[in-house]
Parts: C-alpha cells; sequence; structure tokens
C-alpha cells in the first residue's frame, strides 16, 4: 500500500464477532486475509463456531485506539489496556489462549493511532508500512499506525424560535416601507371643498362653547353663591311696609 492510499481516520474501536449478523451496524468485519483465505478463526480446540475480527471508525464517541497488541494467557494485561469485546452468538466463545488487547484514549490526547488492521494466512507475506502483532490460530495480525485526521466540526447557524419571532413587533402587522431618515413627509392631500366645510364646522362649534360665557349649557355664574347687598335688602323691606 502506498503513503498516498493510506487510511488517515483512526480506528475507535476492535471486537470478536460471531457473523455479520451479530457485527454492530457501524463496524467492519474483516471477512478475508490479505492472500484470499477465509479470516474465519475455527482452528481452536473445542470452539463450536468461527469467529471474525471486526473494527469500527466511528468517532462519536470521542475515543480512539493508540495501540493494539496480541499477548498469551500467561502474559499480564499492560496497564491502561483492555481485552477487545465479544459479538457472539449464544453458548459461542472465543480462544482464550492468546487474546487480543488494545489501549483506547481520548482523541484529543494523542496525534497518532492505529489507523488499520489487516490479516494474512500464516505464511511469509509481509505488509510493507504495517507492524505485525503476532499470530492467532493460524492467521497473522498486522496494524498500520500514524498521525490522523478528524473531522473538523462546523459552527451551526443560530436560528430565532418561533416564540422569539412571535414576541417581534414586526409580528403584529406586514412591515412597512423604510424610507430615508431626513425624508420630509407631505401632509395627505385634501380637497379644497372639504377644507372649507371642516373650517366652518370649527367656526360654529368654536362660537356654540363660548357664546354667552357658556359651555354645554351651562353658564359661568353657575355654582356661584348669590346673596342681595343689606343696601338693596332694606330698600326692598321699606317697600313691602309702605304697601
Amino acid at each position: 500500500m502506498s503513503v498516498s492510499s493510506a487510511p488517515s481516520r483512526p480506528i475507535t474501536a476492535i471486537a470478536w464477532a460471531s457473523s455479520a449478523t451479530t457485527c454492530p451496524g457501524h463496524f467492519s468485519l474483516i471477512g478475508t486475509t490479505e492472500d484470499g483465505t477465509a479470516a474465519n478463526f475455527t482452528k481452536g480446540f473445542a470452539l463450536k463456531s468461527g469467529y471474525y475480527l471486526c473494527f469500527s471508525k466511528d468517532l462519536s464517541g470521542g475515543m480512539v485506539v493508540s495501540d493494539v497488541q496480541v499477548i498469551s494467557d500467561k502474559e499480564t494485561l499492560p496497564h491502561g489496556y483492555c481485552y477487545i469485546p465479544e459479538f457472539m452468538d449464544p453458548k459461542a466463545s472465543v480462544w482464550k489462549k492468546k487474546r487480543v488487547c488494545v489501549r483506547i484514549v481520548p482523541l484529543e490526547s494523542v496525534t497518532t493511532a492505529v489507523l488499520d488492521l489487516r490479516l494474512t494466512a500464516k505464511s511469509k507475506m509481509m505488509l510493507p508500512q504495517y507492524t505485525c502483532l503476532g499470530d492467532m490460530l493460524g492467521y497473522v495480525l498486522w496494524c498500520m499506525k500514524g498521525p490522523f485526521s478528524s473531522p473538523v466540526p462546523h459552527a451551526k447557524p443560530r436560528s430565532i424560535s418561533l416564540d422569539m419571532r412571535q414576541l417581534s413587533l414586526e409580528a403584529s402587522g406586514p412591515p412597512l416601507p423604510l424610507r430615508p431618515s431626513n425624508q420630509h413627509q407631505t401632509p395627505p392631500k385634501v380637497s379644497r371643498r372639504r377644507s372649507t366645510l371642516n373650517m366652518k364646522e370649527s367656526k360654529e362649534s368654536n362660537e356654540s362653547v363660548y357664546d354667552g360665557g357658556s359651555f354645554g349649557g351651562i353658564s359661568a355664574m353657575d355654582g356661584v353663591p348669590f346673596a342681595l347687598h343689606p343696601k338693596f335688602e332694606t330698600q326692598s323691606k321699606e317697600k313691602e311696609v309702605s304697601r
């Protein structure tokens, strides 16, 4: 494989699966080796059925496989590593004499990771740019490690909710046409006859209000206390006596 065609997305998980049916949807199952033979691990003692190696490149979890190893049952699991999960049929199992373990780390914590995983039949075949991990049940496991690229997150445009749009003043009616701030607003045109009638009605209304010092039939003297001057009251009494 040339450098230009080398995978750039990192592997995020490795697992065992009994078949394509039990393999998770976001995993890719390795069905054949690089030299064209079936990659079904079936040669182990007391194995009822075979199984396949599969891997995922789903970055939604934010984790990547930084390293992968093949160890025997007599070796201690390295610090920070874990055995790969198994998606097997009921009562099916994997061979325990040799096991695959991985180191999974956060995506942003490393700049290199496992980019690809391949199998060959146990032979002298070599895979350039790949590292040999060891053999299992007649197959040799290979991995490629290197710098990886991750999708750049794109900022989502902000959207105004429906409730905010309903609170907007523009929602109460159609928008008004824009006009320059220094534009002179001309008053609406009124016919000469209509203008004359309005002036006549206004004049009559003013005369009815101020005529006779009254407003709406109410005199300006209404409500003011009234009493006769004592001089005029004495004259009134004298007239009544003379009668």
